[in-house]
């Protein structure tokens, strides 16, 4: 029975990505299609997602259809722009005629309008998230530090960590990195993982605040040496094709809240009253208010140790023995087998619709200036398409509160539409107002073969682009050789082989 609802609940989700994906494709290509009508243009076809349609049907002269390729759509406006190569020809039940030239402002119009509907959906999602609230937890709104890293790996080598090495430790108030004043650990814009990975100098400055006195540091963290994976000529040119860079990390974490998500089967906590939510206050009697300060504890085996947990506005206290996991054999650290929320606390919060849009214009501008930026080492294999989009948005979902997280994505999501539609390439819309602008200027029509040329050679690009992210994509969920042998703590049931 689990089976099966695990079964409908994965289809639901899926539905459910499905449908808020194509909403906002939907969304877009419908401002191009009102525009059109508004302009008085001819409108061959609306199709949602690219390839040989799979479902047609033609309705007042328009062709509407369904693609094959599950990866953005069209309208098909023949007066505006040679578009075949992308777009396909209309059939012949739609009926064709000479078309008349339209204007270059006529042009601007249409091709602006999927933008802006982008944008004003954007701000719509904006607005119901301001409502209903948006999850925030204490990992990503922090800027305490919680754990240092004393040793990491790097590009397949075990190096000292950077900031260890620099001398920041756990407990620092992290106040600026490389001058820039960071506002929460995680996230994008002013926060501190943002800040260190999109740093262009092996060399980031981090000023703290330690015991209330201001201190700065330098972390020297270069950009890691790609993996060497093992195997034949196929699996090496598939980590090739599908593996993305990593970046850079200095090695350090956010100081949370020991907040209990549950336990492992059969494990000394299984048999406790702890429950999801629980918030260890104390060990042995001696207080503990971060995470990492349980993880620096060694457990002895076969020692009792006494947990004082805080449920609500109730205390209470559990005792358990740590043991060692029955596997792997050669495991040899004592565990109580408590599973921590590494988010720690989590709260609701009302941000403004004017904050989120702006927060996330910033976030796409942001991205894009790293990525072309010969200094950053975000480069375009950190982007993903509709593959790594859809995945995220089922992640998403698996959240407690992910319809929450979900809207909040889509402004993003949105706004990222709307801005990278608006990039004055070819076959994009801001291509169109560019080629317009251009034949407003000349006051005559721009070379019909030229512009067929350039728009085919700009969809070359468009597509070896997109297969190109979603190879990367794709490799996010298959193993690429480089990842080492899984060894998670088992704990057997009473009676069980070991």
């Amino acid at each position: 029975m689990e089976i099966l609802l695990g079964i409908v609940r994965f289809i639901g989700v899926i539905f459910l990505v499905l449908l808020i994906f194509n909403l906002m494709i939907v969304v877009h290509e419908w401002g191009h299609f009102l525009a059109g009508r508004w302009r008085g243009l001819v409108i061959d076809r609306f199709q949602i997602w690219f390839g040989k349609p799979i479902w047609k049907k033609t309705y007042n002269g328009v062709q509407y259809g369904l693609g094959t390729i599950p990866a953005g759509g069209f309208v098909s406006l023949p007066q505006m722009a040679p578009m075949e190569a992308i777009e396909g020809s209309a059939s012949d039940d739609v009926k064709k005629e000479p078309l008349p030239p339209i204007s270059p402002l006529d042009k601007i119009i249409v091709a602006f309008a999927g933008p802006l509907f982008s944008f004003l959906l954007a701000v719509a999602f904006a607005v119901v998230v301001w409502i209903v609230g948006q999850p925030e937890d204490q990992a990503s709104a922090t800027t305490v530090i919680g754990s240092v890293a004393k040793t990491m790996e790097v590009g397949g080598k075990e190096i000292e960590g950077p900031a260890w090495k620099a001398g920041i430790r756990p407990g620092d108030d992290v106040q600026y990195i490389n001058g820039h004043r960071v506002n929460k650990f995680l996230g994008m814009n002013d926060s501190i993982n943002w800040l260190v990975v999109s740093a262009e100098s092996d060399d980031i400055e981090v000023r703290v605040l330690r015991d209330g006195k201001e201190m700065t540091f330098v972390a020297h963290a270069p950009l890691p040496e790609p993996e060497q994976v093992d195997g034949n000529l196929l699996q090496k040119g598939w980590n090739t094709l599908s593996s993305r860079r990593q970046l850079r990390k200095i090695g350090i974490g956010p100081a949370t809240t020991p907040v209990v998500a549950g336990s492992l089967a059969n494990s000394p906590a299984a048999d406790v009253d702890l429950k999801e939510g629980d918030i260890v206050t104390a060990i042995d009697g001696k207080p503990v208010t971060t995470l990492n300060e349980i993880f620096d504890i060694e457990f002895v085996a076969d020692k009792p140790v006494e947990f004082t947990v805080e449920r609500g506005k109730k205390t209470h206290t559990v005792t358990l023995t740590p043991r060692l996991p029955d596997q792997p054999n050669d495991y040899e650290e004592a565990l109580t087998g408590i599973i921590y929320n590494s988010a720690g606390e989590q709260k609701i919060i009302h941000v403004s619709p004017f904050t989120l849009v702006g927060d996330s214009f910033r976030t796409i501008v942001n991205t894009l200036q790293k990525v072309v930026s010969p200094k950053s080492a975000i480069g375009a294999d950190q982007l993903s398409g509709p593959v790594g989009i859809m995945s995220l948005y089922y992640r998403l979902f698996q959240h407690p509160d992910g319809w929450r997280l979900v809207l909040w994505f889509s402004i993003v999501l949105n706004v990222n539409l709307a801005i990278l539609n608006l990039m004055p390439f070819p076959v994009l819309d801001g291509g169109h107002i560019v080629m317009s602008t251009l034949e407003a200027i000349r006051r005559k029509p721009l070379n019909f073969k030229m512009l067929e040329i350039v728009q085919t050679a700009f969809v070359i690009l468009l597509l070896g682009f997109m297969a190109f992210v979603t190879f990367k994509d794709v490799g996010d969920h298959v193993p690429n050789g480089s990842q080492g042998e899984s060894k998670e703590p088992v704990f057997l049931p009473p009676g069980g082989n070991s």
